[in-house]
């Protein structure tokens, strides 16, 4: 024998009855019953009909004859025309009788508990009846079950308790008796004497396990609308995929923290009499599903992880707490007394409080029944008045293997830790089955995907990534991003999900992830307008895990989120210099922030693009040497210059050449200045460990003072021209001294120095060429012979890899 359910959802349409039915065919051949819910969303309906009866609202009329309609168009649809007199008669007797008791309830303005089961009792009614017609109609022996003959219950409306004895027994009598396929209608009993009532939550489900429980089945289906139990909830977590199988206790624990597929009721039936519970999707049903059953083993630490949101969390403390017997005794008799439900106890081995949480709606109830059962303990100060955390969820990762496993709750706290998100209060039970947690309910979407990520995805990172700045840099990112997508994903189990794109005037978010080869030019076309406060309030609002804020911008306006950024968690990735370079004590906030929220700020691209300056620098530093000094030409632009600046060639148009070749600022000023360069060795200065200030260093600005004024670009060559034979001059003596001319900055003795100087050819500048950077380290290592790091220190495509290479850095922290 084999008992199947399906819910509303699997029969709201007459087209996905026909569906039910082609299901049900091949297992017709044996033992089979079959338990149907109402039709879809027909039992909030009645609800609400019953409430505006009883609000005196004649319009619960007009949506009774949509309800009537409704089922009147099934039957045409599912029954032949020459059938259909008898069962549309039938439908509309038990819809008068409906509207009857919808009546009563508008005349006299009550609707008792009793009489709403009564009500929604009609739901199943019709819809089984209907259902066992269409059965008929395609030639199978089927039989309409009013679960009401043999499900007996007590009088508690709503969620009334079945006896098993006598139900069990009119079951077994019935089968006996009624071969054929029976029919089923769920949610439904009746009690001793005689009145309607309901099983409350999952009903139909429940009555299918009571059915299953009775007939000893070989098999219970619980046909619903998803492939199965799921790792998480997938409409919070898009990477969940089904459970091949799991315990009854693994089931319960994960229901119970709000998994919707299945409820403890159900499963109890099924577990006293060890008969499998499989999960099956109507709407997908050659998918093997979930099995239920009594020992599961496929190999998996965690089977699960649920939430359940609206969780107030209060608490009991004092020193009058402290060795007293009794008190937990009078605070649950105390919540007992006032019905209410206590999802979750918490309590430290001081005594000095015990927390736990309640659903919110009995918040208040609580507080006040608590704070009344200790009125004198609170008045003599033994007791604190109860405190009452709102707004909070519970997150509960579940499974059998996690028993004897060390390192689960690690693994656990972790992921939540690394991801910014609070936990409030900690249980578990001595099974060691279900690890609990109550967080923030505005972080449960990110706690779920990093606790998913981190139990069922542990080889595998996904990046969420918000870039600012789609200018040469930005958009050699994105471009890299495209290309390294698929080898990233399968050689390093990393994916880079950009969610977001900013110009300085419009910006584009997706939290699925942007179309890479369509989204600038989508941003162009469609983009909101872009304001920095509007952007970081959409980041933080979407409160994705593993977030990573990228800023390929050269704007203070941007670096002024920083400190924010960082606050909410969200690492940072930025080539932009601003942010480094500013105050001292900005620089410290920015680093002590990063490190007390245990995130990342990485900044390699502020000196040298993409070479690999600021990592080996701190990597020194961190196994114990200590920089003596450093030397260093850190403008890629001014080394262009310098090395293309030869006998015959004048200085302006050496400048020029590299303003067209797109080295140059838009203004070759800010190259010319050294400001750029002042800023990169004071990065580099503040990392070695020393305090300070842009205006500490000594800069030699190679712009004629005549030519710093408000001008144009063309006005200022012009200018330039007029200094041709001085930086002539300076090239001539160097060349007659057999030297070359070189932009160097200069740590030494904990003091920098910037300026243009001459190099002979056994001084590793010399050969220096193009627009190269080149770094000497002298540390008390490597002393008589300094590290020396040298490359390309400019140009888009090597800072948008030194970028992308921190992004990546950041995804092998995050595992």
């Amino acid at each position: 024998m084999k008992v199947l359910k399906f819910g509303g959802s699997s029969v709201a349409t007459p087209e996905r009855i026909q569906s039910v039915i082609e299901i049900v065919k091949p297992y017709l051949s044996g033992e089979v019953a079959v338990v149907f819910s109402a039709f879809g969303g027909v039992t909030d309906t009645l609800i609400q009909i019953s409430s505006a009866a009883l609000e005196g609202n004649l319009e619960y009329k007009t949506k009774l004859a949509e309800l009537e309609k409704r089922h009147l168009t099934a039957v045409r649809e599912l029954v032949n025309v020459q059938k259909q007199s008898g069962i549309l008669a039938q439908v509309k007797f038990m819809m008068n009788e409906l509207e009857d008791v919808l009546h009563g309830v508008y005349l006299v303005k009550e609707r008792t508990v009793r009489t709403l089961d009564y009500i929604m009792s009609f739901g199943e009614r019709i819809s089984a009846y209907i259902i066992s017609e269409a059965f008929k109609n395609q030639g199978h022996a089927a039989e309409f079950l009013d679960a009401r003959k043999v499900i007996r219950t007590d009088t508690n409306f709503g969620h009334a308790k079945v006896d098993f004895e006598v139900t069990n027994k009119l079951i077994l009598d019935y089968f006996k008796h009624h071969p054929d396929v029976q029919i089923i209608t769920g949610f439904i009993g009746t009690s001793e004497s005689g009145e309607t009532t309901t099983l409350g939550r999952s009903g139909s489900d429940y009555t299918a396990a009571i059915f299953a429980g009775a007939l000893r089945a070989s098999d219970l289906e619980i046909w619903t609308d998803v492939d199965g139990m799921m790792t998480a909830d997938p409409r919070k977590v898009k990477k969940a995929f089904t459970v091949p199988e799991m315990s009854y206790e693994e089931a319960m624990e994960l229901s119970h923290f709000g998994a919707k597929v299945i409820f403890p009721s159900t499963m109890q039936p099924a577990m006293v009499n060890q008969i499998p519970i499989w999960i099956k999707n109507t709407f997908n049903p050659t998918f093997r599903g979930t099995v239920i059953h009594a020992h599961s083993s496929n190999g998996k630490m965690i089977k699960g992880i649920s939430s359940m949101n609206g969780v107030s969390l209060l608490s009991l403390q004092g020193s009058g707490l402290l060795g007293v017997v009794g008190a937990s005794m009078r605070l649950f008799a105390t919540l007992a007394r006032e019905n209410v439900n206590v999802i979750l106890i918490s309590q430290a081995s001081s005594e000095h409080s015990i927390c736990f949480a309640i659903d919110h709606k009995d918040a208040a109830k609580a507080k006040a029944a608590i704070e009344k059962e200790f009125q004198y303990e609170i008045r003599s100060e033994e007791i604190d008045e109860v405190p009452v955390e709102k707004d909070l969820s519970i997150v509960a990762v579940v499974g059998d293997g996690m028993k004897h496993s060390p390192g689960t709750s690690g693994r656990m706290f972790s992921g939540l830790g690394k991801n910014g998100v609070n936990v409030v209060a900690i249980a578990q039970g001595s099974s060691e089955r279900n690890i609990s947690a109550v967080i923030p309910q505005v972080d449960v979407s990110k706690a779920l995907n990093a606790l998913h990520e981190a139990f069922f995805l542990s080889d595998r990172k996904l990046l969420n990534v918000f870039l600012v700045g789609t200018g040469l840099i930005g958009n050699s990112l994105i471009e890299m991003v495209e290309d390294q997508f698929t080898k990233l994903a399968k050689e390093n189990l990393l994916e880079v999900n950009i969610v977001a794109i900013a110009n300085s005037k419009k910006m584009l978010f997706d939290e699925d992830g942007l179309d890479l080869k369509t989204c600038l030019e989508k941003m162009k076309a469609s983009g909101e307008p872009m304001q920095m406060r509007s952007f970081f309030e959409r980041m933080t609002a979407l409160n994705l895990p593993n977030s990573i804020f990228v800023d390929c911008t050269s704007s203070t306006d941007v670096t002024a989120f920083y400190e924010d950024i960082l606050s909410a968690n969200i690492s940072i990735v930025t080539p932009n210099k601003k942010a480094n370079s500013s105050s001292m004590e900005s620089y410290k906030t920015l680093k002590e922030t990063a490190f007390k929220r245990g995130v990342k700020f990485l900044y390699e691209t502020n000196v040298g693009a993409g070479l690999p300056v600021i990592n080996t620098l701190n990597d020194l530093l961190l196994s114990g040497d200590k920089v003596l000094r450093i030397e260093a030409v850190l403008s890629g632009t001014l080394n262009f210059i310098f090395s293309s600046f030869e006998e015959g060639r004048n200085f302006s148009d050496v400048v020029h050449e590299a303003k067209a070749k797109g080295y140059t600022e838009p203004d070759p000023r800010d190259d010319l200045n050294g400001m750029d360069v002042a800023r990169k060795i004071l990065i580099l200065s503040r990392e070695t460990g020393l305090q300070m200030e842009l205006d500490d260093i000594k800069v030699e600005n190679l712009v004629p003072e005549p030519c710093r004024g408000e001008m144009s670009i063309d006005e200022f060559f012009k200018c330039l021209e007029k200094y041709n034979q001085d930086f002539e001059a300076l090239r001539k003596k160097a060349a007659d001294q057999r030297q070359k001319l070189r932009y160097m900055a200069v740590l030494d003795g904990g003091k920098v120095k910037i300026q243009l100087g001459s190099v002979d050819e056994k001084h590793p500048f010399y050969s220096l060429s193009g627009s190269d950077n080149i770094i000497l380290m002298t540390t008390e290592r490597y002393h008589d012979r300094p590290m020396v790091i040298r490359g390309p220190g400019a140009g888009a495509a090597v800072t948008a890899a030194g970028v992308f290479a921190d992004i990546i850095r950041i995804g092998h922290y995050a595992k």
